[in-house]
């Protein structure tokens, strides 16, 4: 189970509106709240469009054991940073904490094998949720399954995989 840190970006569920604070389940033990004034250009007037059950990528601005988790989609200077409401048609699974830690380190081969397959927008949650979306469901579900498997592959046996794929 996912244990919330402060500044952890991670991909979140919408699950209530509660006057001003949305629910997020994060998928930790408890749901984290988001104010709807978290979000870049946001105010009393102007309000973001976020509907229960939209995917939310954010970052944590309070978590600890005594607090519930408070999550933003703002960067220390207000703007979104590619933080807010993600796109309604991707594919959203889970993976565990240790592969999302592999493809968020800098210059991660996986990524970078992959992209050379088809252009696709992928979102990272420390949470071990992803989000990606290609031209295609089928694309999408193939680089979906890449991810999946790249738990269990060396470097050699995703590369053979790969160069299948790309018909090399």
């Amino acid at each position: 189970q996912y244990v919330p840190v402060k500044g952890d970006h991670v991909i979140g569920i919408v699950t209530a509106k509660a006057g001003d604070l949305f629910k997020v389940d994060v998928g930790g033990s408890e749901q984290a709240s988001l104010s709807y004034l978290a979000f870049e250009g946001a105010t009393k007037r102007n309000r973001p469009n976020v509907q229960v059950g939209d995917l939310i990528y954010g970052q944590f601005l309070v978590a600890n054991k005594d607090m519930e988790p408070e999550m933003v989609c703002i960067d220390s200077s207000g703007r979104a940073s590619g933080m807010g409401v993600i796109g309604q048609d991707g594919f959203l699974f889970k993976v565990s904490l240790g592969l999302i830690r592999k493809l968020l380190a800098p210059k991660c081969e996986i990524i970078q094998e992959l992209s050379q397959l088809y252009p696709f927008e992928l979102v990272l949650g420390m949470n071990g949720r992803i989000w990606v979306k290609a031209k295609t469901v089928q694309q999408t579900l193939i680089i979906v399954n890449i991810l999946e498997a790249c738990e269990y592959m060396t470097a050699e046996q995703r590369k053979q995989a790969l160069a299948k794929l790309s018909g090399n």
